[in-house]
């Protein structure tokens, strides 16, 4: 046997004929391809945000083909999670051996049915997805919450690996104390991941955006509020995501998210498209405990229940098909333990602007066990820029003070910059309906040395002062 052939063998010598036939549907081949899911008598949606567990009471995955549905591996406790290789040739996914075990990360050779480890550790590893050039990115538990890392999925890639962002070990792409959790990752190879707004201490589901490498930070689109979770990334480059009750999209012309016209459903995220483009997603109504899979055709006004089992919820299609291999993102961090960060204009908020020009900002930052640092304060130019060292890798936030020290504005939550990282930001959280005026900031005509607010100097010290003996 080969092929397919040999691996639903394999799958459907595991588990009952009554099994194959709870989970059977005509309606299965109307997708156009196999495709994957998660099955698992209890699902709860964002407890991963929480640090709580999404499959309570286990899951397993089953592969969907020719109508009919059986395990995708065999001897696992639990397994879940599953994401489909850019050539569709491989399936990463996480698994228990033993229900007593912490989730895993492995993967599945489709054409042998042969499984490998692909990361051992002491806690749950979860939600792998593939990364270009011979990497992956999961969710590891840590003390602090789960947080993203990345490390080389075992298949050398056919150019050499662009540091930091490969190389061996593991490599942490989140710096915060909270969970964070992967999502997708876009065509422009960034990582799409949720947490919680404001980061790293909301709690308001929100998706994020970040390079391979950890840097580069920020907020899909700033017009927060809703939960929203779930996204994925459709062919055309819109990120869809669910509100729960219904469905939404950022569009790469728009500067705020577009509501999607969809039946109203109870939907848990994570959207695929089929081959010939209708949307495959794990839905119920309200009246419902589980969730099944359902198509949807953009513009129809009702879903079709493509799988479903009326004690267990199935979430997570994945579609085994081949896709476009996102573009690999080269990093260009300097291997410095601090980060240079220029703002243009801190006046400019969508909170609104200032009427009132700040005339320093103080870097507040958190230490490893989460207590609160103030780093000192940095001189503002009267066109609101102005130009700081900052330590990376490490939560911190700007605080606009007026002339006597009173607070003008603060972030809310936190963010980081990696080591060696040189960001230029617009304004005090604009969005990126905002672009820069087409000057050059006044603090930089000053001195093109950035202020020192790593803690390695005293804000009292020669260095932070301004001309004429005024205090920065």
């Amino acid at each position: 046997m080969r092929g397919w052939r040999k691996i639903l063998f394999i799958a459907f010598c595991a588990v009952p004929m009554v099994s194959l036939f709870a989970y059977s549907s005509p309606l299965t081949n109307k997708v156009g391809a196999d495709f994957i899911v998660t099955a698992a008598p209890v699902y709860v949606p964002l407890a991963e945000l929480r640090g709580l567990e999404r499959f309570p009471r286990g899951a397993h995955l089953l592969l969907v083909h020719d109508g009919k549905a059986a395990p995708l591996v065999s001897g696992f406790a639990d397994t879940a999670d599953a994401d489909v290789s850019f050539d569709a040739k491989r399936v990463l996914f996480a698994g228990k051996r033993a229900a007593g075990d912490p989730w895993q990360i492995w993967e599945l050779t489709l054409s042998e049915g042969s499984v490998r480890k692909v990361i051992d550790t002491q806690t749950d590893a979860e939600r792998p997805l593939y990364l270009p050039g011979g990497r992956m990115v999961w969710a590891q538990r840590t003390p602090a919450g789960f947080r993203v890392e990345s490390a080389r999925d075992g298949h050398p890639p056919k150019v050499p690996f662009m540091n930091p962002t490969g190389g061996p070990g593991v490599l942490t792409i989140t710096y915060m104390r909270a969970n964070a959790f992967p999502a997708a990752i876009l065509a422009d190879g960034r990582i799409l991941f949720e947490s919680g707004f404001p980061l790293n201490q909301g709690a308001i589901p929100e998706l994020y955006l970040v390079y391979a490498d950890g840097s580069g930070i920020e907020s899909y689109r700033c017009d927060h509020g809703r939960a929203r979770w779930g996204g994925s990334q459709l062919s055309s480059g819109d990120v869809v995501f669910t509100h729960g009750s219904s469905l939404a999209r950022f569009n790469s012309m728009l500067a705020h998210e577009e509501p999607v016209a969809a039946p109203r459903a109870r939907y848990a995220g994570a959207i695929t498209q089929t081959p010939s483009g209708d949307w495959l997603m794990s839905a119920r109504s309200p009246a419902e405990t589980h969730y099944a899979i359902q198509m949807w055709k953009p513009g129809s006004r009702s879903l079709e229940t493509v799988l479903t089992k009326s004690d267990q919820s199935l979430v997570e299609p994945v579609v085994v098909t081949p896709r476009v291999r996102p573009r690999r993102f080269p990093s260009g961090l300097h291997p410095w333990s601090y980060a240079n960060l220029l703002v243009l204009d801190s006046r400019l908020s969508l909170a609104g602007n200032l009427k009132l020009a700040p005339t320093s900002v103080r870097l507040e930052s958190l230490d490893a066990d989460g207590h609160l640092t103030v780093n000192g304060t940095a001189p503002v130019a009267p066109d609101g820029s102005f130009f700081a060292k900052v330590p990376g890798d490490r939560p911190i936030r700007f605080v606009l003070l007026d002339r006597n020290g009173a607070v003008l504005r603060r972030e809310h939550g936190w963010f980081w910059s990696r080591g060696g990282e040189q960001r230029i930001c617009v304004g005090c959280h604009t969005g990126p309906a905002i672009s820069p005026e087409n000057r050059a900031p006044e603090i930089l005509q000053r001195s093109t040395t950035p202020f020192d607010l790593t803690g390695a100097s005293l804000p009292t010290s020669p260095r932070n002062s301004l001309p004429g003996g005024s205090s920065r």
